[in-house]
C-alpha cells in the first residue's frame, strides 16, 4: 500500500517516539501482546474523550470504527477501572515536600540553597524537618517520609541527626515504581504538549529545543551542567511564582481548575553516520 507523503513522515516521527518507549517495555517484561491490549485501550480511552460528535457519549460501535478496536473489545476495555489506579499515591506529597525545600526561605541557607535540617527543632531553631514536613501535610507522620526518602535516596542523614536533599528535586534512585510514576507524567505531558502543537492551528505551547553535532565528550559534559543548573533556576523559579499567586476562590463559572507542567530535559548520545553507499 503507497503512504501519502504526510502519512509516511508521521510514522517516521512514531517510530523514533515509540523506541525508547519500547526500549523500557522490554526491559520491564511487557512483551507485543501486552502491548496491543495496552494500545487497543489508549485508542478507546483517547476515541471516547476527544472524538466525540457534538459533545455526546460515543457507542461502542462508532468507537469500533473509528478505532477498528473489535466492538465487543471495546465494550471489555470500557469497562475496566482507571488504568492509573496503579500509580503510587504518595509522588504528589514528596514533591510539595522537596519543592517547599527548595523555594521557601524558611528553609534555605544564606546562598539560597536547601539547608540541611535537624530532624526536630529545638529552642533555638524551630527550623526542622519535621516542622517542614508538617508544612505541607498535617496527615503523614514526618518519619515515615524519612524512612522513605532514605529508602530511595532522596536524602542522607549525618551522625548529628541532620538531614540533607541530595538532589535539587524528587528524583528516587532505588524507587522503581516512583520512577515510572514521574515517567508517565513528565513524557506524557510532554507528549500532550507536542500533539496539540501538531494538530492545533493557535496558541501553541511552548515546546523547543537546541542541538549541536560534532561535540566532544568534555563539551557535552560541560553543557550539561549548565544545562542542570539553568533547568533548576527555571523550574525553581516558577515553582516560587506559583506559590506567591494563589488562584481566588473558583465559581462554577469559572469551569475547571487548571494544572500545568513545565519540563527541562537534556540527551546526548553518538552522531548517527552517513551510511556507506552500497
Amino acid at each position: 500500500m503507497n503512504e501519502s507523503p504526510l502519512r509516511s513522515a508521521l510514522l517516521s516521527a512514531l517510530h523514533r517516539v515509540l523506541s525508547p518507549i519500547v526500549r523500557v517495555m522490554l526491559a520491564h517484561g511487557i512483551t507485543l501482546p501486552m502491548a496491543i491490549e495496552l494500545l487497543k485501550r489508549v485508542f478507546v480511552d483517547v476515541a471516547e474523550r476527544d472524538f466525540r460528535l457534538d459533545n455526546k457519549d460515543s457507542t461502542d460501535s462508532r468507537i469500533s470504527l473509528i478505532t477498528g478496536v473489535h466492538r465487543k473489545d471495546v465494550k471489555r476495555l470500557r469497562e475496566l477501572p482507571d488504568v492509573e489506579a496503579n500509580l503510587p499515591p504518595k509522588i504528589s506529597l514528596s514533591s510539595q515536600i522537596v519543592a517547599a525545600w527548595l523555594t521557601d526561605p524558611r528553609w534555605l541557607d544564606s546562598q539560597g540553597q536547601p539547608r540541611p535540617l535537624p530532624r526536630l527543632g529545638t529552642q533555638t531553631d524551630a527550623a526542622s524537618f519535621e516542622a517542614l514536613v508538617a508544612s505541607i501535610s498535617q496527615d503523614i507522620r514526618p518519619r515515615s517520609v524519612l524512612d522513605e526518602w532514605l529508602r530511595l535516596g532522596v536524602v542522607s542523614i549525618n551522625d548529628a541527626d541532620e538531614i540533607s536533599l541530595i538532589s535539587n528535586a524528587f528524583i528516587p534512585k532505588d524507587g522503581v515504581k516512583e520512577k515510572l510514576a514521574y515517567y508517565g507524567h513528565n513524557l506524557g505531558d510532554h507528549a500532550a504538549a507536542a500533539a496539540d502543537n501538531v494538530l492545533a492551528q493557535n496558541s501553541p505551547w511552548f515546546e523547543r529545543s537546541v542541538h549541536h553535532n560534532g561535540l566532544t565528550a568534555a563539551q557535552v559534559e560541560m553543557l550539561r551542567s549548565r544545562a542542570t543548573e539553568l533547568g533548576m533556576q527555571v523550574l525553581t523559579n516558577l515553582h516560587t511564582l506559583a506559590e506567591q499567586n494563589p488562584a481566588p476562590t473558583a465559581s462554577p463559572d469559572d469551569g475547571p481548575s487548571k494544572r500545568f507542567t513545565c519540563g527541562v530535559y537534556f540527551y546526548s548520545t553518538d552522531d548517527q553516520k552517513p551510511a556507506e553507499p552500497k
